[in-house]
């Protein structure tokens, strides 16, 4: 296949340096940059989630940045939907659509599809989470196994969330999470996927986290947060569990100092980021794994390895 029948895929860690590797990339490919990290799509939180600058909005044209309000919740579903519509308006332009984010189902959703689960009415789905309080997680697991051997295989003994929502999808629909993925259809079938994942070492993204935290500060971080408040958004709402949002409302209501605040930011940063890297070794296994110190030397060859 040649370079414009592909799609590039680019999944890093908080602070990679992924949005400046897909800049480049896209200026050497002719390239368009598409969003796939959840959080970058609100328009009312931009320091708090490290959106693109404008300078770099200017070089390449980026789609999917904060164009949400954070009083809406936005599924990976919705995500999928808009994103295929907008990779073949890309195509028609004779544009390469350039995937960049950290957000690991979205990901999933573009290599493997998304599984179509019939809705599950939430008194249902309280019902089991009470059943796992209950029982704690241990036996929970053991009662999940049961009824969905593949389990075992798939999702790990300590996740909470992933083995409530197996254990619920096997009772209400009758058919297990395997059985559901078997049903489900590959969204981009006749388009090579070039997946990349970029490959940072722990403390040189311990070192980058700390710098972005003390930036994002400096940059007004604390003023937007003053702004997301007035607007009274939902505890239940994606945007109200950013990271930055909870720990500088507790600075503002004099709870803790700012150096308490940075490092409670910078610790769930940190936590975030080792569970993407989690995520990347768990689910992306054939990507290609390129060390951020060679990004440069990599962008030179691109067009050598995927022409």
């Amino acid at each position: 296949m040649d370079i414009q029948s592909k799609i590039i895929l680019i999944f890093g860690p908080t602070a990679s340096g992924k949005s400046k590797f897909a800049i480049q990339l896209a200026k050497r490919i002719n390239g368009e940059i598409i969003n796939a990290d959840s959080m970058q799509v609100y328009k009312e939180l931009k320091i708090l989630t490290d959106r693109p600058k404008n300078k770099d909005l200017k070089i390449v044209k980026h789609h999917l940045y904060g164009f949400l309000n954070v009083k809406k919740n936005f599924s990976t579903g919705q995500w999928l939907k808009i994103v295929q519509k907008k990779i073949k308006e890309l195509k028609k332009k004779n544009k390469i659509p350039i995937i960049v984010g950290g957000t690991g189902l979205y990901f999933k959703s573009i290599t493997s599809g998304l599984v179509k689960i019939p809705k599950i009415p939430v008194n249902f789905r309280n019902k089991i989470r009470k059943i796992q309080s209950n029982l704690g997680q241990e036996q929970f697991y053991k009662k999940l196994i049961k009824i969905d051997p593949n389990v075992k295989n798939k999702i790990n003994p300590t996740d909470v969330q992933r083995s409530i929502r197996a254990y619920e999808v096997k009772k209400f629909t009758k058919k297990t999470l395997t059985q559901w993925f078997e049903k489900t259809t590959i969204p981009f079938d006749d388009h090579e996927l070039v997946k990349i994942l970029i490959d940072t070492k722990r403390e040189d993204l311990i070192q980058k986290i700390e710098k972005r935290v003390n930036k994002m500060i400096k940059d007004g971080a604390i003023k937007e947060v003053k702004k997301f408040l007035k607007l009274r958004v939902n505890k239940d709402k994606s945007s109200s569990k950013i990271i930055g949002i909870n720990e500088i409302s507790s600075y503002l209501l004099n709870k803790q100092d700012l150096i308490s605040t940075k490092e409670q930011i910078f610790i769930k940063t940190r936590q975030y980021s080792k569970r993407q890297s989690t995520w990347a070794r768990g689910q992306m296994k054939d990507w290609q794994k390129v060390p951020s110190q060679d990004l440069t030397s990599y962008i030179k060859k691109f067009k050598k390895y995927h022409t």
